[in-house]
């Protein structure tokens, strides 16, 4: 694998990092399993797209695609706390819905970027390649999110979150409002989604529409790897895995397809995706296994 190509993984790995945070809070802390982010990734991509080509600053076309991102959450928390439906039904109802409103934003089914200035604009040209310029932006970006996410759990607000995913009904019993916990959690989960596809535009000068296909694959997996190598029990230590977890899986993807040995083309995408995924389910079993035997 070249060094444009492993540059290229760590920097697609690092935006699905924010994927895999907003994932780790709904799947893990809320216990909630949401599969409203197909749909806002795409989201946040098309509203940042949008909003650039229109003259607006990128930081700001990036924080309005969080809100987006979070006002698609609060219908799928909507839909399950408040009219009861199923939490996956009411995320799959969202994440269908949003399909259509992703073109009706972009009002076409991409938008190109590449002739406007992005988030990154200000940062080329100062000593370093632009395939190293992404990653080491994206890096910071993360690490930042990872702060404020960490920070938050460890608050008595997040203590709450993490008591309503832990048993909703002893919660309650100690006086915890488990229904706006999950309107934010929910909420969070999606900003963080979103704004990875408002990164992945501004990243890849592009916004699609189909961008968002498997992102809850790809979230899961990092979250899963990041488990399996880390382990669970702290909060941070939980959080890095999942960063790292993500530019793990986006260079395995990598190395499987850059190899002349396995034969395989970019069109094999989703079946290593499936491999690596199903590697990432079962690897826990099997160290349990042999740990017990």
């Amino acid at each position: 694998m070249s060094q444009i190509a492993l540059w290229g993984a760590v920097e697609l790995g690092l935006v699905y990092a924010f994927v895999a945070l907003g994932v780790y809070l709904a799947f893990r802390v809320l216990d909630f399993p949401d599969l409203t982010v197909d749909g806002t990734f795409p989201l946040g991509a098309a509203v940042t797209a949008v909003l650039i080509m229109a003259g607006v600053n990128p930081w700001v076309s990036a924080f309005v695609a969080m809100l987006a991102g979070a006002l698609a959450g609060l219908v799928t928390a909507a839909l399950n706390v408040r009219f009861k439906i199923l939490n996956l039904l009411a995320s799959i109802l969202t994440m269908i819905a949003l399909f259509s409103v992703n073109l009706r934003v972009m009002g076409r089914p991409n938008v190109a970027l590449l002739s406007v200035d992005t988030m990154l604009t200000p940062f080329y040209g100062n000593g370093l390649r632009d395939f190293m310029v992404r990653p080491l932006f994206l890096l910071v970006l993360a690490i930042v999110a990872l702060i404020v996410v960490w920070r938050y759990l460890e608050s008595d607000a997040g203590l709450a979150m993490r008591a309503t995913g832990a048993n909703a009904r002893m919660a309650r019993a100690q006086g915890i409002n488990t229904d706006r916990q999950i309107y934010l959690g929910i909420a969070l989960s999606n900003a963080l989604v979103a704004l990875g596809g408002a990164l992945f535009a501004q990243t890849n000068g592009f916004a699609d529409v189909t961008s968002g296909v498997g992102t809850i694959v790809v979230g899961l997996a990092a979250v899963i790897i990041g488990e399996t190598l880390f382990g669970t029990r702290r909060i941070l230590i939980a959080l890095i895995g999942c960063v790292v977890g993500s530019i793990l899986y986006r260079i395995a993807i990598q190395l499987a397809l850059s190899s002349d040995s396995l034969g395989l083309q970019a069109s094999d995408l989703n079946l290593v995706t499936a491999v690596l995924v199903t590697f990432a389910l079962v690897l826990p079993r099997l160290k349990r296994g042999v740990l017990s035997s």
